[in-house]
């Protein structure tokens, strides 16, 4: 979920409700909030119970699968989120490791274990991003799925074959592990399970019709997949060298999609992707692949 801002930084949960209905209605496999892309670290806690609130009563009542993300850069404070997030009975829980000092790899250990007692029984996807302090090999990975059975899935980038070799013996199949959205043909062809999808931010509907693509012929989506990774090279990498945070590159990626009113507003200190980029990017969405934009053009703020 990605999060629509006001002008004075307030959550605009009209719009968001907005944004959610038309994802649940898109075929997406499931729902999550809390990820880098939803600017988890934003939030505060009163605006964190709101936001899954919302969307606990609104998946439930649609019958799609919602998972929360309980991240913090606090291990304290992700505690009390994993608690409270546990209470909404999501299908996971995503969580990150505490994130100012690096951790060593029995104190990875004992950081999931105690996340895992704390959620009660519903299960766990560790989130291990490329610029979290703690970077957790798949050894280590293959560690966590001994010790930690509520550890069902990773949340990881993903990598070369050797990456993909290595998690293969180490995880064996027993963790999920989900890889950048726009590498998910590619990824699923080593072993990936799918993706927490920035494809996704460009349009839902055709995520889910890629991942369909995915599943029923191979070939024809590697070769979308090489198209999507050029367009992304050529007009969202620029944008991330000049400095634009990951946030605003997905809420660029969405008003480039034009399926929801989320606008490209980032919370602070971070920089927001100026709202007259969109239409020359559009234009180049729709000359690079055309088929993955289904939705309508609401009026982005």
């Amino acid at each position: 979920m990605l999060l629509p801002i006001r002008p004075d930084e307030s959550l605009d949960e009209d719009r968001l409700a907005a944004a959610l209905d038309h994802v649940l209605g898109s075929g997406v496999h499931g729902v999550y909030t809390g990820g880098t892309a939803g600017e988890f670290h934003t939030l505060c806690e009163e605006e964190y119970e709101r936001l899954n609130a919302l969307v606990a009563r609104r998946c439930t009542a649609a019958g799609v699968p919602f998972q929360i993300g309980a991240s913090h850069p606090s291990g304290q404070l992700s505690l009390e989120r994993i608690a409270r997030a546990a209470a909404l009975r999501p299908g996971a829980i995503q969580v990150v490791l505490p994130d100012w000092l690096p951790l060593q790899p029995d104190e990875v250990l004992a950081a999931v274990a105690r996340m895992a007692a704390v959620a009660g029984g519903v299960p766990l996807v560790l989130y291990n991003p490329p610029y979290a302090k703690t970077q957790v090999t798949p050894e280590l990975f293959g560690r966590l799925a001994d010790a930690v059975p509520a550890l069902v899935g990773v949340k990881v980038p993903g990598g070369d074959d050797d990456w993909y070799a290595r998690m293969t013996d180490a995880v064996g199949g027993r963790l999920a592990v989900f890889v950048a959205g726009h590498t998910l043909a590619s990824g699923y062809a080593r072993g990936a399970a799918g993706a927490y999808s920035n494809v996704a931010c460009l349009d839902p509907a055709g995520a889910a019709r890629w991942y369909a693509q995915i599943t029923s012929d191979l070939p024809a989506a590697l070769a979308f997949e090489e198209r999507l990774r050029g367009f992304l090279d050529a007009h969202i990498a620029p944008l991330a060298r000049a400095g634009h945070c990951d946030p605003a590159l997905d809420k660029t990626l969405a008003a480039i999609g034009a399926w929801a009113e989320i606008g490209t507003r980032v919370r602070w200190p971070h920089r927001s992707v100026p709202e007259e980029a969109i239409p020359p990017l559009r234009a180049a969405v729709e000359a690079a692949i055309p088929e993955l934009l289904t939705g309508s053009t609401p009026r982005v703020r």
